[in-house]
């Protein structure tokens, strides 16, 4: 039944990894700037809305591609990244003591993000 839905469980997936990015770039960006909207509570609000959907259209896909982390080592790379730019992603926007670190730690996290889009675009499924 789920599988019905894979198409568009895939294009919500897609769409939230775009926004998701967009977002974060948007929100270190103003950081950087030292501007106070790079915290403010309806982006934050809105980031956390995107992410869990993120995560969930991802959870959906892995049960109806039947590939799973720790089994299918594409899928193991991403969820071994995802930590990784979650971290930097702290550290961008709430960390950070001066604008060089915050980035540094904003390039370093797009670094991440574009690795984890890489794996899931370049994988090959058996």
């Amino acid at each position: 039944m789920l599988a019905y839905y894979y198409t568009d469980i895939r294009h919500l997936h897609i769409a939230c990894v775009v926004l998701s990015g967009t977002l974060f770039t948007s929100r270190a960006l103003l950081r950087i700037k030292g501007s106070l909207l790079a915290n403010h509570r309806a982006l934050r609000i809105t980031s956390y809305c995107i992410d869990t959907t993120l995560l969930l259209a991802g959870i959906l896909l892995t049960r109806i591609l039947e590939q799973y982390p720790f089994v299918n080592g594409w899928l193991t790379a991403k969820v071994l990244l995802l930590p990784g730019y979650i971290g930097l992603g702290l550290i961008t926007l709430q960390r950070a003591p001066t604008r060089f670190w915050c980035s540094v730690a904003m390039l370093s996290a797009l670094l991440v993000y574009g690795a984890i889009i890489t794996i899931a675009v370049t994988h090959r499924s058996p």
